[in-house]
């Protein structure tokens, strides 16, 4: 019977499925666990003040993630357009007129609700699944510098409005970008010039946005070992003392100390209370929905699903990679969360919607009538390259 309900009600790829309920469920006892003390501090002994505002945006990302699944995917192609022309004049607004925290604008304010929406998400949404739908029309086309240079200045735009106020955002949507590029069956050679202009307008972006300062001090501060940051050593501290199999649930001590141990750090505190087992794991749990997403490239008879699958799966691991490799000590502070793990607002939300999409590639079987199956195979050997 749970079985025939899951069959009908949760379509599309089952290890997705299960990779999304395993993370889901780890970030509800992971920021119960980080964020039980400071609830009891700030909401008059309420521990599970902010357990139950992040089991209420996860619950509705889940939603956001089975309804979207429910859409044929082919309908975002049509409005991600619409969704990348609101973009722009919103992240330009964003930067000027948006809600300040930690010294940048990143943030507006939805009235009623009062909840902070990020713009860079949406954007981030929007340029990867029209980049992928323009890729897809031109793929018999694609070694023409004049025929991809829209995709090119799409996301030199876009990345360097978003580097105006949140510069690690932008690099790493540069970077999905590129792959993305890469698997479209796009020459090195206007990958390269793409690159070189996308290192310029990240440069403009430092020297004219609000983070340039705060991101060369974060450099500096990570190749100097001698100057660390106080959260890079209280993470360090917190991965130490984990061992092998961890302190156990609720027992971390680092979560007193360690900033944003709920979000931007909270890698670390998995990792103290579960170990290196909970930490392999949790790589693997990624590792595995980045291998599922990218099944779509040889499976989805259609050019435009297999790279929005792919795009939208590099998009969701390389954060999570960034993430986790902040927490250990191989990169610079960032600020950016765990996917589907760390204590969220809207970032948990289009998260979801992108899970969503790519379920939505997963379960289509319908044939292309505009790709051939010459074309597909091009497609799915581009990672061959």
């Amino acid at each position: 019977m749970v079985r025939d309900w899951t069959k009908r009600n949760l379509e599309g790829d089952p290890v997705i499925w299960f990779v999304v309920f395993a993370l889901s469920a780890l970030g509800v006892l992971v920021v119960y666990s980080t964020t039980s003390t400071l609830a009891y501090r700030e909401k008059g002994g309420n521990t599970e003040y902010y357990l139950i505002k992040h089991a209420s945006l996860l619950v509705l990302s889940l939603a956001a993630m089975w309804i979207t699944h429910k859409v044929d995917y082919r309908y975002f192609a049509r409005i991600s357009t619409i969704a990348l022309l609101f973009s722009i004049p919103l992240l330009i607004f964003t930067w000027k007129f948006g809600e300040t925290i930690n010294h940048a604008s990143r943030w507006l304010t939805i009235p009623v609700v009062n909840q902070a929406f990020q713009t860079s998400d949406l954007a981030k949404l929007a340029l990867i699944a029209h980049l992928a739908g323009m890729l897809s029309r031109r793929q018999q086309v694609v070694n023409h510098f004049s025929i991809v240079v829209g995709p090119l200045v799409w996301c030199c735009i876009i990345c360097g409005l978003i580097a105006l106020t949140n510069f690690s955002s932008a690099v790493m949507l540069f970077l999905t970008c590129m792959l993305l590029l890469f698997i479209g069956r796009v020459p090195i050679r206007y990958i390269l010039s793409v690159l070189l202009i996308g290192a310029l307008a990240g440069g403009l972006a430092m020297s004219v946005g609000q983070r340039g300062e705060t991101a060369k001090s974060r450099w500096e501060k990570f190749i100097n070992k001698e100057d660390e940051p106080f959260q890079a050593v209280q993470s360090y501290i917190a991965i130490a003392t984990g061992s092998v199999s961890g302190k156990g649930l609720g027992r971390s001590e680092q979560r007193n100390y360690l900033p944003s141990s709920f979000s931007d750090f909270v890698y670390a505190i998995i990792i103290e209370e579960y170990g290196l087992i909970g930490g392999v794991s949790v790589i693997f749990l990624y590792l595995l929905l980045l291998y599922r997403g990218m099944r779509a490239v040889s499976n989805s008879d259609r050019a435009f699903g297999g790279l929005l699958s792919a795009g939208l799966s590099f998009a969701i691991v390389i954060q999570a990679m960034i993430n986790m490799g902040v927490a250990v000590g191989l990169g610079p502070i960032t600020g950016l969360p765990l996917p589907l793990v760390s204590m969220g607002g809207t970032s948990l939300l289009f998260t979801g919607i992108s899970l969503g999409i790519i379920l939505s590639v997963s379960r289509s079987g319908q044939p292309e009538t505009s790709l051939s199956p010459g074309n597909k195979k091009m497609l799915s050997n581009s990672f061959a390259r």
